[in-house]
């Protein structure tokens, strides 16, 4: 087995990507496996008694803004009787943010790989505040994703597809050059974003004060494009996946119990281990003792290159996230230099004499080099309902990378 030349292969596929925009539809319209009674959460498997207190507490809203349940004691009851379906979104081949919750009302992103053409779902990023994907669940929030569901993404979807599908990849080029590195900074991006798609949603047939409200929504969110760039991430990455003898890593996702990964040439397998806490900066009135663990499908953004892969090109975010200064930024990017198969081209960094973002997670290299994928994370209460209460970065766990290098092994029969 060539396993350098399997992963020549999925870097190549990886390179090659060109994720586009092209819809915004109900994700049952999406997503033709997901059933009426389905609950869609981020990371690998896990079952209900499982899960942490944001993602239960995301759990009870998602059926009640499915219009399963009026309350928490229905809700619990249909869980409690086995009603209700659990899957990873990546079994769908969706992404979803923090408790990445996907029910058949939602909207998503349809993103298509116009490369390889495949494609790849992401609920639209519902703003900041009291919102269900850091597990709040009250009657605002299922109030916002009505609106969403009734009338933005409606709009957003006729504007896309007047304007012939948005090209991704471009925008998140020219983000890193004005200071976002796609995670936890999107100003840039999303404001990129809005300037293509605001003209066509002026031009659309809709009421001026329905117009209005999209406009403040979309240009008033700074992380609007969070969730455009995760679902770019999955559509690229997906076709390096199943490549046998390769050890690049096709997506890592972690649901607040634990982080899991999937590699390449080892199918559609998770290895999983328990998942690390951030370290950062809190809100005022909050501190390590009320974060959650880490969670969300979000660390798709570096398994393409980008995020904490790409922290040189954010001194903004380095602060943000308590993680130091410029030249620590630049630290963090060399060091994931050592662990991946090579830089990419289209995401050059500007503080690095645009050098392109280091991109191909190799398994072999973060077992040999003791060195884990960084990852930018913001930072959820443990308790359900309370939301964000900081921002920081977080390490990989590396039982994955361990337990997946062995599996590896014996696959191919011999050592590496």
């Amino acid at each position: 087995m060539d396993i350098d030349a399997a992963n020549h292969e999925a870097f190549r596929r990886i390179l090659e990507a060109q994720p586009v925009l092209v819809d915004v539809r109900p994700a049952a319209q999406a997503l033709p496996r997901l059933g009426p009674t389905a609950v869609l959460h981020a990371g690998p498997p896990i079952a209900w008694t499982e899960m942490c207190g944001p993602m239960q507490g995301a759990v009870i809203g998602a059926l009640r803004y499915q219009g399963l349940a009026a309350g928490e004691a229905e809700a619990l009851g249909l869980i409690e009787a086995g009603r209700v379906t659990f899957e990873p979104c990546h079994h769908h081949d969706a992404v979803g943010p923090m408790t990445g919750m996907i029910t058949p009302k939602m909207p998503v992103f349809v993103i298509e790989n116009r490369t390889f053409g495949n494609r790849a779902y992401c609920t639209i990023n519902e703003g900041l505040g009291k919102v269900m994907r850091f597990g709040a669940n009250d009657d605002s929030v299922i109030e916002r994703l009505g609106w969403l569901e009734r009338e933005f993404a409606p709009a957003l979807g006729a504007a896309v597809r007047a304007a012939g599908g948005i090209a991704l990849k471009p925008i998140m080029a020219q983000a890193l050059q004005m200071g976002d590195e796609m995670h936890q900074r999107n100003v840039a991006a999303s404001s990129l974003f809005a300037r293509q798609v605001a003209p066509r949603l002026a031009r659309l047939d809709i009421a001026r004060e329905a117009l209005g409200r999209c406009l403040d929504f979309l240009t008033g969110n700074d992380q609007f494009f969070l969730n455009l760039a995760m679902a770019a991430g999955k559509a690229t990455m997906d076709p390096a996946r199943n490549i046998p003898g390769s050890t690049l890593v096709a997506a890592m996702a972690r649901n607040g119990t634990t982080f899991g990964i999937r590699v390449s040439g080892l199918g559609d397998r998770w290895f999983v281990a328990p998942v690390n806490m951030p370290e950062g900066l809190y809100f005022p009135g909050f501190g390590p003792a009320d974060a959650n663990p880490d969670m969300g499908d979000s660390a798709i953004v570096e398994t393409m290159g980008l995020g904490g892969f790409a922290m040189a090109a954010s001194p903004a975010v380095v602060k943000f996230l308590g993680a130091g200064t410029l030249r620590d930024a630049r630290r963090f990017t060399e060091e994931m230099q050592e662990i991946t198969l090579g830089l990419n081209p289209a995401f050059p960094l500007p503080t690095m004499d645009d050098q392109g973002a280091p991109t191909g997670i190799d398994i072999r290299k973060v077992v040999e080099m003791g060195i884990l994928p960084v990852i930018n994370t913001g930072i959820a209460h443990r308790k359900p309902g309370v939301g964000q209460v900081g921002a920081g970065v977080v390490r990989a766990s590396m039982g994955c990378f361990e337990q997946a290098l062995t599996a590896f092994a014996e696959q191919v029969g011999a050592g590496i």
